[in-house]
């Protein structure tokens, strides 16, 4: 009985290595997905770990977040033996991943070049803030890149430039990078050699604003912020309804139309010759939600969205992260998941997290392995390299690896 028979999810990258030198989020993510997806996932941490593991605030949830099903060894490259253990480990790797600032692996012979000549099978995917040209030796985050390359601009009001809610781009750009490893895995097995994958900050969320990109060649308009574009659908918002309650409305087609209006009682507007097409009630959308929002304001959040769900018209209440984990749909389909915290003031408890998106054979991609404590698999691992107990103790004794 195989384990899609038992009714575990299918590892298609099961007996795959893979060993990233990464932080923070971008590159995390994409060993995150190789990892759900079955591979042996190494990180490597230095010795007082990846910073990650003790971030406040709104970082406190990237490292439980994006490093399960992840082992961990602590290696301290400032020391000769350390550097060899980082060598020979990303020498046995199929994958390697890294993000660290232009020339940071040169130094430590940790390079796609160096480790090529070693192993001409490896795959090698670097994340970075920008890919080889002019901004490429520029620091970058998230958050810069957003400003930069037109995201903020489109997401916060006319002269408010606003970041999006999530690391969008540290996640998308890790994403990327996992794409284009299994790629370039597919590529091996008919070639038999790696090769170098890079994956970038800037360029990611230039991608993501290819589309307002191209309104502008279309249309020759420059393309407005969100919270001020030119919606091409009258119905399209957030309305504020009874105890001050929001929820997002929409009624995108004519038919749509003709089902709001049958589904809240609005015989008059459904029989509105000036209201009758989606472009007639874009022109007169103004007046429109006004009336609207006038005839809405009574009406319970509850109620709206039990009229929306039968007649089948799309509808969101507008909810917080923490509402997501009460949500019915994500509970009763195994979205979530149990993961054991293994830094700060909560080490040892278990919290639910958020699965990858897709299922295969119909099964969500699962947790193997809570996020790691620091170190936790540094023996287990050094002894798979062939090091011996004596060789063991001599790197803990240096502080080579912990």
């Amino acid at each position: 009985m195989n384990d899609t028979d038992r009714g575990a999810a299918p590892q298609p990258l099961a007996g795959l290595r893979v060993v990233e030198f990464t932080h923070m989020v971008m590159g995390p993510t994409c060993g995150m997905l190789l990892a759900d997806m079955g591979a042996e996932v190494i990180k490597v941490e230095p010795i007082d770990g990846d910073r990650t593991r003790r971030l406040l605030g709104a970082g406190a949830g990237f490292f439980p977040m994006f490093n399960r099903n992840k082992k961990s060894i602590a290696v301290d490259l400032r020391h000769a033996a350390g550097v060899e253990v980082a060598r020979r480990l990303a020498a046995s790797a199929d994958v390697v991943a890294e993000n660290f600032k232009p020339g940071t692996m040169d130094k430590y012979g940790l390079d796609y070049a160096a480790l090529a000549k070693l192993n001409p099978r490896l795959i090698y995917v670097s994340h970075k803030g920008f890919l080889p040209g002019p901004y490429e030796h520029r620091p970058a985050l998230d958050e810069v890149v957003q400003m930069m390359g037109g995201l903020a601009y489109m997401t916060g009001r006319p002269g408010d430039p606003l970041r999006a809610g999530t690391s969008v781009n540290d996640i998308m750009g890790g994403l990327f990078g996992a794409i284009g490893a299994l790629g370039a895995l597919i590529q091996r097995g008919i070639t038999g050699r790696g090769m170098e994958v890079q994956s970038a900050l800037f360029e990611n969320n230039v991608f993501l604003m290819g589309q307002h990109m191209l309104q502008f060649a279309v249309t020759g308009r420059h393309p407005a912020p969100m919270p001020a574009r030119d919606n091409p659908w009258a119905v399209y918002d957030v309305f504020t309804v009874r105890d001050g309650e929001q929820i997002f409305l929409a009624a995108v087609s004519d038919a749509q139309w003709l089902l709001f209006c049958d589904a809240l009682g609005f015989d008059d507007l459904k029989a509105d010759s000036a209201l009758a097409t989606n472009n007639l009630r874009v022109v007169a959308r103004p007046a429109l939600l006004e009336t609207l929002r006038r005839r809405l304001a009574d009406r319970s959040a509850a109620e709206l969205a039990a009229l929306f769900e039968r007649a089948g018209l799309p509808f969101a209440p507008i909810r917080r992260p923490e509402d997501l984990y009460d949500d019915p749909h994500l509970q009763a389909t195994g979205a979530l998941a149990d993961v054991r915290l293994p830094d700060g003031p909560k080490a040892g408890q278990t919290v639910k997290t958020t699965l990858f998106p897709i299922t295969l054979q119909g099964h969500r991609l699962g947790v193997r392995l809570h996020p790691p404590r620091l170190g936790e698999h540094t023996h287990e691992l050094l002894r798979a390299l062939g090091y011996g107990s004596a060789e063991i103790d001599a790197l803990s004794a240096q502080a080579a690896v912990a």
